[in-house]
């Protein structure tokens, strides 16, 4: 089963969030372009410890791109629950992946309710 991961994963895992790890260790990992963004925006501005993220993501999960249909249907998403439009991209990046289940700490992700996905709150 594929498994999306958001932004708010990655500060859950270097918290050492022990539902974080296991996902990371365990699950087919897919992440949107848009976290990729969001992750470089915090190490630049010295807001992570862990500097390899990036790198370690490219290794070992799938990142979906900001295509043309994923920017449609995040258009919808954002329109249909009032979800801020990165994280509709984010959304609709897994959908497009065929994601049964998205990992995260943003209430926002929650406003997603569609039946065949599963958004599951990592504890902090």
């Amino acid at each position: 089963m594929l498994t999306g991961v958001d932004t708010s994963f990655f500060f859950a895992l270097e918290e050492a969030n022990e539902l974080a790890s296991e996902i990371w260790q365990e699950r087919d990992i897919v992440v949107s372009a848009i976290t990729i963004y969001e992750l470089q925006k915090k190490l630049l501005a010295g807001n992570l410890q862990y500097p390899a993220i990036i790198e370690d993501i490219k290794k070992s999960s799938a990142i979906i791109p900001i295509t043309e249909e994923v920017a449609s249907r995040a258009g919808h998403i954002a329109h249909g629950t009032g979800m801020p439009g990165l994280d509709a991209l984010i959304v609709s990046s897994f959908l497009q992946a065929g994601c049964e289940e998205i990992y995260t700490t943003d209430a926002h992700l929650g406003l997603y309710k569609k039946k065949g996905v599963k958004v599951i709150y990592l504890n902090k």
